[in-house]
């Protein structure tokens, strides 16, 4: 929560003599609200801001930049903090310290998590938490049922999201130092894709907020078991849109072509159109960005329907690889010696069709490429 840069409560050699916090009734919080929060947090509230940043030994300043970052409404000097908001300013104040972090990153690492957590919050709350606390029985209330069910889930979900956090830590660790040079771990070369459903504006003029809900979220749901399952990487999700990578082009063709062909056989389903771009790509706090992310966006922009455009760069790492003849004639003439010599003819795995080149805003002429299967209608 972020602090404003005032406040008192220490004496003259900086100690903090913290008191209990304040009484629900003189708050005016309710009751049950804040007996969630100590359940959750695990402690009371005990600190002022003020209180809090002399405790753990930084400046108000600092605090008011982490608190901020970590994504926490103003609260001015009311007290309203607990030990672990403390040792929390202290773990990350010692990393500078230690010259393990710059404060600028320190910064970063609260942002990034706050971000990422605040919306798993949100959707635990929105989506599992209140599914689960319908009242079991005719005269009770949903608080009534919200405390106890809590206080069963809170420690597995809080093991699940270590483990799962670890394991996510672990493979994006391993692409890293698997990078071919220092330059390579913040600058990468990555397919990047966008897969867009087609007339989702209309769609949300003629359907019913919930079922507009349920289709964006099978639609999400969906694509990020594809990408997770084929080696891609989910970067985010933007309701009828969703952004992912991959380390190699065959792997973002796969997905692309999966996620149309998916969508295609489903008949709740808009229809899908998808863009990808290889290239260089900066990553930061999760996400990416540059030129080739923009290119990759425009060619959803104008890629057919049930259909998927990419860009010349692309093409030509699918021919470097073997995944795609450098045309349907190079691949005839290739099965031609393969046969004469007795041998087995290439196994390409997709085609590519050039386009008409064209203007595309902000990046200059561009040359599409249709990709398909072999014998989706790649083969002349």
């Amino acid at each position: 929560m972020t602090v404003d840069d005032t406040g008192s409560g220490a004496d003259g050699d900086g100690r903090v003599d913290p008191e209990p916090g304040p009484d629900s009734a003189d708050s005016g919080e309710d009751p049950l609200a804040l007996r969630l929060e100590g359940l959750i947090l695990g402690a009371e509230r005990r600190y002022t801001p003020f209180q809090a940043a002399r405790s753990a030994g930084v400046s108000m300043e600092l605090a008011s930049r982490f608190w901020r970052a970590m994504g926490f409404a103003d609260i001015g000097q009311a007290r309203a903090l607990t030990e672990a908001d403390v040792l929390a300013l202290r773990r990350l104040a010692g990393l500078v310290e230690a010259g393990l972090l710059s404060e600028a990153m320190a910064v970063q690492v609260a942002r990034s998590t706050g971000q990422t957590t605040a919306r798993l919050a949100e959707w635990q709350i929105d989506s599992f938490l209140e599914g689960l606390t319908e009242p079991p029985e005719p005269g009770m209330t949903r608080t009534e049922v919200t405390y106890p069910i809590v206080e069963l889930l809170l420690p597995e979900l809080q093991e699940f999201l270590v483990y799962v956090w670890r394991r996510q830590l672990a493979a994006s660790a391993g692409r890293v130092v698997q990078a071919g040079d220092d330059e390579e771990m913040v600058d990468r070369r990555l397919a990047v894709g966008f897969a867009d459903l087609v007339g989702f504006t209309r769609l949300t003029r003629r359907m019913e907020e919930e079922e507009l809900g349920e289709l964006v979220e099978a639609f999400e749901t969906t694509a990020a078991d594809l990408v997770a399952a084929r080696g891609g990487r989910l970067i985010k999700t933007l309701g009828d849109e969703v952004l992912y990578a991959a380390d190699d082009a065959g792997t973002a063709a796969e997905i692309a072509l999966l996620l149309v062909e998916t969508m295609a056989n489903d008949e709740t389903m808009p229809e899908l159109r998808v863009g990808i771009a290889f290239g260089t790509v900066t990553t930061r706090m999760g996400d990416v960005f540059g030129t080739t992310v923009n290119l990759a966006s425009r060619l959803t922009s104008i890629a057919p329907r049930d259909a998927v455009l990419v860009d010349s760069a692309f093409a030509e790492e699918l021919v470097r690889t073997r995944d795609a003849p450098a045309s349907e004639a190079a691949a005839a003439e290739e099965a031609a010696a393969a046969e004469k010599e007795g041998e087995e003819p290439p196994a390409y795995r997709f085609a590519l069709q050039p386009m008409w080149q064209r203007p595309v805003r902000g990046l200059g002429v561009v040359e599409p490429w249709l990709l398909t299967r072999r014998g989706d209608g790649g083969e002349s």
